[in-house]
Protein backbone atom coordinates (compact mmCIF):
# COMPACT_ATOMS: atom_id res chain seq x y z
CA UNK A 1 0.00 0.00 0.00
CA UNK A 2 1.64 3.29 -0.70
CA UNK A 3 0.89 5.45 2.16
CA UNK A 4 2.92 8.60 1.11
CA UNK A 5 0.91 8.40 -2.18
CA UNK A 6 -2.35 8.11 -0.26
CA UNK A 7 -1.22 10.92 2.67
CA UNK A 8 -0.43 13.33 -0.30
CA UNK A 9 -3.85 12.65 -2.18
CA UNK A 10 -6.54 13.28 0.88
CA UNK A 11 -4.11 14.52 4.13
CA UNK A 12 -3.63 13.27 7.77
CA UNK A 13 -5.01 11.97 9.53
CA UNK A 14 -6.64 9.51 7.48
CA UNK A 15 -8.49 6.14 7.59
CA UNK A 16 -7.52 3.73 5.08
CA UNK A 17 -9.89 0.43 4.48
CA UNK A 18 -8.96 -2.44 2.40
CA UNK A 19 -12.70 -3.79 0.50
CA UNK A 20 -10.42 -6.73 -0.76
CA UNK A 21 -9.81 -7.31 2.67
CA UNK A 22 -13.16 -7.25 4.23
CA UNK A 23 -14.68 -9.58 1.09
CA UNK A 24 -12.15 -11.97 2.34
CA UNK A 25 -13.04 -12.09 5.59
CA UNK A 26 -16.98 -12.48 4.32
CA UNK A 27 -16.34 -15.41 2.42
CA UNK A 28 -14.16 -17.37 5.01
CA UNK A 29 -17.26 -17.45 7.42
CA UNK A 30 -19.79 -18.09 4.73
CA UNK A 31 -17.90 -21.28 3.50
CA UNK A 32 -17.65 -22.05 7.40
CA UNK A 33 -21.37 -22.13 7.40
CA UNK A 34 -21.12 -23.90 4.12
CA UNK A 35 -24.90 -25.42 2.84
CA UNK A 36 -26.30 -24.90 6.52
CA UNK A 37 -29.33 -22.79 6.94
CA UNK A 38 -27.67 -19.20 7.72
CA UNK A 39 -26.84 -15.31 7.96
CA UNK A 40 -24.29 -13.22 8.49
CA UNK A 41 -25.99 -9.75 9.59
CA UNK A 42 -23.07 -7.47 9.56
CA UNK A 43 -22.90 -5.69 12.85
CA UNK A 44 -22.98 -1.64 11.74
CA UNK A 45 -21.54 -0.87 15.03
CA UNK A 46 -17.88 -2.12 14.09
CA UNK A 47 -17.64 0.54 11.05
CA UNK A 48 -20.78 2.29 10.16
CA UNK A 49 -19.54 3.67 6.56
CA UNK A 50 -22.29 3.33 4.18
CA UNK A 51 -19.97 2.75 1.40
CA UNK A 52 -18.48 -0.26 3.96
CA UNK A 53 -22.02 -1.58 4.60
CA UNK A 54 -22.91 -1.23 1.10
CA UNK A 55 -20.32 -3.32 0.02
CA UNK A 56 -20.72 -6.11 2.16
CA UNK A 57 -24.91 -5.83 1.40
CA UNK A 58 -23.65 -6.46 -2.30
CA UNK A 59 -22.00 -10.03 -1.22
CA UNK A 60 -25.06 -11.05 0.45
CA UNK A 61 -24.77 -9.94 4.22
CA UNK A 62 -27.38 -8.62 6.64
CA UNK A 63 -27.17 -5.79 9.21
CA UNK A 64 -27.20 -5.87 12.78
CA UNK A 65 -28.07 -2.75 14.24
CA UNK A 66 -28.24 -0.63 17.27
CA UNK A 67 -30.05 2.40 16.98
CA UNK A 68 -32.88 3.79 14.66
CA UNK A 69 -29.90 5.53 12.94
CA UNK A 70 -28.09 2.34 12.13
CA UNK A 71 -31.20 1.23 10.61
CA UNK A 72 -31.52 4.05 8.37
CA UNK A 73 -27.77 3.13 7.31
CA UNK A 74 -28.45 -0.21 6.32
CA UNK A 75 -31.27 1.10 4.40
CA UNK A 76 -29.31 3.44 2.62
CA UNK A 77 -26.76 0.95 1.99
CA UNK A 78 -29.22 -1.42 0.30
CA UNK A 79 -29.66 -4.09 2.80
CA UNK A 80 -32.81 -5.49 2.43
CA UNK A 81 -35.62 -5.25 5.25
CA UNK A 82 -36.00 -9.25 5.71
CA UNK A 83 -32.38 -9.00 6.91
CA UNK A 84 -32.13 -6.28 9.23
CA UNK A 85 -32.40 -7.22 13.29
CA UNK A 86 -32.53 -4.87 15.98
CA UNK A 87 -30.52 -5.11 19.07
CA UNK A 88 -29.25 -3.13 21.99
CA UNK A 89 -30.15 -2.16 24.87
CA UNK A 90 -32.46 0.93 25.56
CA UNK A 91 -34.13 1.45 22.72
CA UNK A 92 -36.74 4.86 22.71
CA UNK A 93 -40.06 4.08 21.92
CA UNK A 94 -39.30 6.05 18.68
CA UNK A 95 -36.67 3.99 17.46
CA UNK A 96 -39.15 1.01 18.11
CA UNK A 97 -41.49 2.22 15.87
CA UNK A 98 -39.26 3.22 13.18
CA UNK A 99 -38.24 -0.78 13.33
CA UNK A 100 -41.56 -1.52 13.33
CA UNK A 101 -42.46 0.37 10.44
CA UNK A 102 -39.65 -0.64 8.21
CA UNK A 103 -40.51 -4.00 8.72
CA UNK A 104 -37.27 -5.45 9.68
CA UNK A 105 -36.53 -9.14 10.15
CA UNK A 106 -37.35 -8.64 14.11
CA UNK A 107 -36.27 -6.85 17.28
CA UNK A 108 -33.71 -8.25 19.57
CA UNK A 109 -35.47 -7.19 23.33
CA UNK A 110 -33.24 -7.30 27.12
CA UNK A 111 -35.56 -7.19 29.04
CA UNK A 112 -39.26 -7.49 30.53
CA UNK A 113 -40.17 -4.16 30.29
CA UNK A 114 -38.86 -3.99 26.83
CA UNK A 115 -40.93 -6.69 25.42
CA UNK A 116 -43.97 -4.49 27.23
CA UNK A 117 -42.94 -1.41 24.99
CA UNK A 118 -42.84 -3.38 21.80
CA UNK A 119 -45.96 -4.74 22.97
CA UNK A 120 -47.79 -1.57 23.37
CA UNK A 121 -46.30 0.04 20.48
CA UNK A 122 -47.38 -2.45 17.59
CA UNK A 123 -50.67 -2.04 19.38
CA UNK A 124 -50.78 1.06 18.68
CA UNK A 125 -49.76 0.48 15.25
CA UNK A 126 -52.05 -2.37 14.54
CA UNK A 127 -49.09 -4.41 13.64
CA UNK A 128 -47.75 -8.10 14.90
CA UNK A 129 -44.15 -7.18 16.00
CA UNK A 130 -41.44 -10.26 15.18
CA UNK A 131 -39.26 -10.79 17.96
CA UNK A 132 -36.15 -12.46 19.91
CA UNK A 133 -35.23 -12.28 23.10
CA UNK A 134 -31.53 -11.77 24.09
CA UNK A 135 -30.68 -14.45 26.81
CA UNK A 136 -27.57 -13.64 28.74
CA UNK A 137 -26.43 -17.04 29.20
CA UNK A 138 -23.65 -16.38 33.08
CA UNK A 139 -20.70 -17.27 30.88
CA UNK A 140 -17.53 -15.88 31.36
CA UNK A 141 -15.86 -15.00 27.81
CA UNK A 142 -12.34 -14.47 28.82
CA UNK A 143 -12.33 -10.82 27.34
CA UNK A 144 -11.68 -7.44 28.20
CA UNK A 145 -14.69 -6.65 30.94
CA UNK A 146 -15.49 -3.63 29.31
CA UNK A 147 -16.92 -5.75 25.97
CA UNK A 148 -18.07 -8.56 28.23
CA UNK A 149 -21.54 -8.87 27.85
CA UNK A 150 -22.69 -12.28 28.80
CA UNK A 151 -22.37 -12.52 32.30
CA UNK A 152 -24.84 -11.80 34.45
CA UNK A 153 -23.38 -8.40 36.04
CA UNK A 154 -23.39 -6.91 32.78
CA UNK A 155 -26.23 -4.89 31.96
CA UNK A 156 -27.41 -7.34 28.75
CA UNK A 157 -29.81 -9.50 28.13
CA UNK A 158 -32.29 -11.59 30.49
CA UNK A 159 -31.58 -14.62 32.36
CA UNK A 160 -32.58 -18.12 31.41
CA UNK A 161 -35.55 -18.28 33.42
CA UNK A 162 -36.63 -14.47 32.79
CA UNK A 163 -36.61 -15.53 28.73
CA UNK A 164 -38.86 -18.39 29.19
CA UNK A 165 -41.38 -16.14 30.91
CA UNK A 166 -41.33 -13.83 28.11
CA UNK A 167 -41.91 -16.34 25.51
CA UNK A 168 -44.58 -17.35 27.14
CA UNK A 169 -45.82 -13.79 27.18
CA UNK A 170 -45.34 -13.28 23.45
CA UNK A 171 -46.78 -17.02 22.82
CA UNK A 172 -50.18 -15.43 24.46
CA UNK A 173 -49.99 -11.87 22.56
CA UNK A 174 -52.12 -10.84 19.67
CA UNK A 175 -49.04 -8.15 18.81
CA UNK A 176 -45.96 -10.00 19.30
CA UNK A 177 -44.85 -13.06 16.90
CA UNK A 178 -41.47 -15.29 18.32
CA UNK A 179 -39.21 -15.68 15.54
CA UNK A 180 -35.58 -16.24 17.02
CA UNK A 181 -33.39 -16.43 19.95
CA UNK A 182 -30.30 -14.45 20.99
CA UNK A 183 -27.84 -14.51 22.74
CA UNK A 184 -23.91 -12.19 22.64
CA UNK A 185 -21.59 -12.75 24.89
CA UNK A 186 -18.87 -10.20 24.45
CA UNK A 187 -16.43 -8.91 21.44
CA UNK A 188 -12.53 -9.67 20.68
CA UNK A 189 -13.39 -13.22 21.65
CA UNK A 190 -10.79 -15.35 21.11
CA UNK A 191 -11.91 -18.69 22.72
CA UNK A 192 -14.29 -20.78 21.37
CA UNK A 193 -15.65 -22.96 24.36
CA UNK A 194 -17.33 -19.94 25.71
CA UNK A 195 -19.37 -19.93 22.85
CA UNK A 196 -20.00 -23.50 22.74
CA UNK A 197 -20.85 -23.26 26.13
CA UNK A 198 -23.40 -20.36 25.83
CA UNK A 199 -25.03 -22.41 22.75
CA UNK A 200 -25.86 -25.36 24.57
CA UNK A 201 -27.14 -23.48 27.58
CA UNK A 202 -29.60 -21.45 24.64
CA UNK A 203 -30.42 -24.80 22.94
CA UNK A 204 -31.44 -26.32 26.01
CA UNK A 205 -33.50 -23.34 26.59
CA UNK A 206 -35.08 -23.12 23.37
CA UNK A 207 -35.76 -27.32 23.18
CA UNK A 208 -38.00 -26.23 26.22
CA UNK A 209 -39.69 -23.61 24.20
CA UNK A 210 -40.08 -25.83 21.16
CA UNK A 211 -41.54 -28.37 23.92
CA UNK A 212 -44.68 -25.53 24.82
CA UNK A 213 -45.30 -25.66 20.95
CA UNK A 214 -43.90 -21.95 20.40
CA UNK A 215 -44.78 -21.33 16.81
CA UNK A 216 -42.59 -18.66 14.59
CA UNK A 217 -38.72 -19.93 16.21
CA UNK A 218 -36.42 -20.08 12.68
CA UNK A 219 -33.48 -17.65 13.95
CA UNK A 220 -30.70 -18.87 16.57
CA UNK A 221 -28.79 -16.01 16.62
CA UNK A 222 -24.89 -16.36 18.35
CA UNK A 223 -24.20 -12.61 18.46
CA UNK A 224 -20.84 -11.92 17.08
CA UNK A 225 -17.62 -10.98 18.75
CA UNK A 226 -15.16 -13.16 17.04
CA UNK A 227 -11.70 -11.78 17.49
CA UNK A 228 -8.77 -10.63 15.38
CA UNK A 229 -4.68 -10.52 16.19
CA UNK A 230 -3.75 -7.18 17.61
CA UNK A 231 -0.36 -8.60 19.22
CA UNK A 232 -0.42 -11.99 19.69
CA UNK A 233 -3.94 -13.36 19.97
CA UNK A 234 -4.67 -16.21 18.01
CA UNK A 235 -8.26 -15.62 16.13
CA UNK A 236 -11.15 -18.59 16.99
CA UNK A 237 -10.56 -20.40 13.12
CA UNK A 238 -14.16 -20.22 11.67
CA UNK A 239 -14.87 -23.79 10.63
CA UNK A 240 -14.62 -24.72 14.16
CA UNK A 241 -16.35 -22.28 14.95
CA UNK A 242 -19.77 -23.21 12.75
CA UNK A 243 -19.10 -26.37 12.74
CA UNK A 244 -19.21 -26.52 16.96
CA UNK A 245 -22.33 -24.44 17.25
CA UNK A 246 -24.11 -26.69 13.97
CA UNK A 247 -23.62 -29.93 15.95
CA UNK A 248 -24.94 -28.57 19.17
CA UNK A 249 -28.45 -27.16 17.44
CA UNK A 250 -28.86 -29.35 14.23
CA UNK A 251 -32.04 -30.97 15.78
CA UNK A 252 -33.73 -28.17 16.26
CA UNK A 253 -33.91 -26.77 12.67
CA UNK A 254 -32.99 -23.26 13.00
CA UNK A 255 -31.37 -20.95 10.61
CA UNK A 256 -27.87 -19.72 12.12
CA UNK A 257 -27.45 -16.28 12.36
CA UNK A 258 -24.69 -14.29 13.37
CA UNK A 259 -22.98 -10.69 13.84
CA UNK A 260 -19.51 -9.93 13.01
CA UNK A 261 -18.22 -6.60 12.88
CA UNK A 262 -14.46 -6.82 13.86
CA UNK A 263 -14.14 -9.98 11.99
CA UNK A 264 -14.56 -8.39 8.75
CA UNK A 265 -13.18 -4.92 9.26
CA UNK A 266 -11.06 -4.64 11.91
CA UNK A 267 -7.83 -5.71 10.02
CA UNK A 268 -8.90 -4.25 7.15
CA UNK A 269 -8.21 -0.86 8.25
CA UNK A 270 -5.36 1.25 8.78
CA UNK A 271 -4.94 4.77 10.49
CA UNK A 272 -2.64 7.07 8.75
CA UNK A 273 -1.31 10.17 10.80
CA UNK A 274 2.01 12.45 10.31
CA UNK A 275 4.51 13.04 12.88
CA UNK A 276 5.04 16.45 13.88
CA UNK A 277 7.93 16.30 16.10
CA UNK A 278 9.65 14.64 19.21
CA UNK A 279 9.70 15.78 22.44
CA UNK A 280 11.72 14.90 25.33
CA UNK A 281 11.07 15.23 28.71
CA UNK A 282 14.22 13.97 30.79
CA UNK A 283 15.02 10.28 29.94
CA UNK A 284 11.34 9.98 28.61
CA UNK A 285 10.70 10.26 24.58
CA UNK A 286 7.63 11.70 23.02
CA UNK A 287 6.51 10.93 19.22
CA UNK A 288 3.86 13.82 18.71
CA UNK A 289 1.79 13.25 15.94
CA UNK A 290 -1.29 15.19 13.96
CA UNK A 291 -3.69 12.44 14.62
CA UNK A 292 -5.47 12.45 18.34
CA UNK A 293 -7.70 10.22 20.60
CA UNK A 294 -10.57 12.07 19.36
CA UNK A 295 -9.54 10.31 16.26
CA UNK A 296 -8.87 6.69 17.37
CA UNK A 297 -10.02 5.97 21.09
CA UNK A 298 -9.61 2.42 21.46
CA UNK A 299 -5.94 2.73 23.26
CA UNK A 300 -7.01 5.21 25.94
CA UNK A 301 -10.35 3.40 26.28
CA UNK A 302 -9.43 0.00 26.50
CA UNK A 303 -5.20 0.01 26.54
CA UNK A 304 -5.63 -1.73 23.47
CA UNK A 305 -2.44 -2.55 21.75
CA UNK A 306 -2.31 -1.81 18.18
CA UNK A 307 0.84 -2.30 16.00
CA UNK A 308 2.46 1.00 14.55
CA UNK A 309 4.91 1.11 11.92
CA UNK A 310 6.78 4.23 10.85
CA UNK A 311 6.65 4.15 7.05
CA UNK A 312 9.66 3.58 5.27
CA UNK A 313 11.91 2.75 8.83
CA UNK A 314 12.24 -0.96 10.00
CA UNK A 315 14.64 -0.34 12.32
CA UNK A 316 13.00 -0.04 16.04
CA UNK A 317 14.89 2.42 18.27
CA UNK A 318 14.53 3.85 21.71
CA UNK A 319 11.02 3.47 23.83
CA UNK A 320 8.78 6.41 23.62
CA UNK A 321 4.72 7.19 23.69
CA UNK A 322 2.92 8.23 20.76
CA UNK A 323 0.77 11.07 21.77
CA UNK A 324 -1.52 13.67 19.80
CA UNK A 325 -2.46 17.38 20.26
CA UNK A 326 -5.76 16.50 22.77
CA UNK A 327 -4.99 18.43 26.25
CA UNK A 328 -5.75 14.76 28.09
CA UNK A 329 -2.99 13.20 28.92
CA UNK A 330 -5.05 10.35 27.83
CA UNK A 331 -4.34 11.44 24.36
CA UNK A 332 -1.75 8.72 22.84
CA UNK A 333 -1.76 5.97 20.69
CA UNK A 334 0.97 3.89 22.77
CA UNK A 335 3.32 3.64 25.41
CA UNK A 336 7.40 2.71 26.04
CA UNK A 337 7.05 1.18 22.36
CA UNK A 338 10.55 0.70 20.43
CA UNK A 339 10.48 2.96 17.62
CA UNK A 340 13.19 4.03 15.23
CA UNK A 341 14.22 8.06 15.39
CA UNK A 342 11.48 10.48 13.75
CA UNK A 343 11.33 13.13 11.90
CA UNK A 344 9.14 16.05 10.91
CA UNK A 345 6.51 14.81 8.18
CA UNK A 346 7.04 11.26 8.55
CA UNK A 347 4.17 8.80 8.40
CA UNK A 348 2.91 6.38 11.09
CA UNK A 349 0.60 3.70 10.26
CA UNK A 350 -1.57 2.42 13.03
CA UNK A 351 -2.80 -1.24 12.02
CA UNK A 352 -5.59 -3.07 12.93
CA UNK A 353 -8.22 0.22 13.28
CA UNK A 354 -10.91 -0.77 10.91
CA UNK A 355 -13.31 -1.58 13.75
CA UNK A 356 -14.11 0.77 16.50
CA UNK A 357 -12.60 3.80 14.97
CA UNK A 358 -13.81 6.16 12.99
CA UNK A 359 -17.25 5.09 14.47
CA UNK A 360 -15.90 6.33 17.80
CA UNK A 361 -14.20 9.50 16.89
CA UNK A 362 -15.69 12.98 17.97
CA UNK A 363 -14.47 16.92 17.65
CA UNK A 364 -13.10 16.77 21.12
CA UNK A 365 -11.08 20.20 20.86
CA UNK A 366 -13.27 21.43 17.98
CA UNK A 367 -10.74 18.84 16.04
CA UNK A 368 -12.18 18.05 12.43
CA UNK A 369 -12.82 14.56 12.18
CA UNK A 370 -10.39 11.99 9.36
CA UNK A 371 -11.23 11.38 6.06
CA UNK A 372 -11.80 7.39 5.31
CA UNK A 373 -10.41 6.29 1.78
CA UNK A 374 -11.81 2.58 0.47
CA UNK A 375 -8.62 0.71 -1.52
CA UNK A 376 -10.40 -2.08 -3.71
CA UNK A 377 -8.62 -4.12 -6.77
CA UNK A 378 -5.66 -1.72 -6.57
CA UNK A 379 -7.49 1.60 -6.74
CA UNK A 380 -8.73 4.23 -4.09
CA UNK A 381 -11.37 6.26 -3.33
CA UNK A 382 -12.83 8.82 -0.75
CA UNK A 383 -15.82 7.22 1.14
CA UNK A 384 -15.81 10.00 3.75
CA UNK A 385 -14.32 14.04 2.94
CA UNK A 386 -12.64 15.61 6.16
CA UNK A 387 -14.93 17.66 7.61
CA UNK A 388 -14.97 21.63 7.40
CA UNK A 389 -14.23 23.49 9.86
CA UNK A 390 -17.72 25.26 8.75
CA UNK A 391 -19.40 22.44 9.23
CA UNK A 392 -18.42 21.81 12.98
CA UNK A 393 -20.65 24.97 13.97
CA UNK A 394 -23.09 25.05 10.83
CA UNK A 395 -26.08 24.18 12.77
CA UNK A 396 -25.19 26.26 15.40
CA UNK A 397 -24.82 29.33 14.61
CA UNK A 398 -28.30 30.05 13.84
CA UNK A 399 -29.24 29.36 17.37
CA UNK A 400 -26.38 31.64 18.47
CA UNK A 401 -27.83 35.17 20.67
CA UNK A 402 -26.56 38.36 18.76
CA UNK A 403 -24.73 40.82 21.67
Amino acid sequence: MDYAALAQKYGTPLYIYDFDHMARQYQILKEAFGARKSLLAYAIKANSNLSVIRHFARLGAGADCVSLGEIKRAQLAGVPKYKIIFSGMGKRDDEIAGALKADILFVNVESEAELGRVEAIAEQMGVVARVSVRVNPDIDPKTHPYISTGLKENKFGVSIEAARGMYLRIKNSAHLEATGIHFHIGSQLTELDPILEATDRVADLLRSLKALELEGLRFFDVGGGLGITYKEESPIDAKAYAEGIYQRIKDLDMTILCEPGRFLTGAAGHFLTRVLYEKRSGDKRFVVVDGAMNDLLRPTLYKAYHRIEIVGKESQGPLADVVGPVCESGDYFAKEVPLPETAHDDLMVIHSAGAYGFVMSSNYNSRRRAAEVAIEAGSDRLIRPRESYEQLWQSELEWMQTP
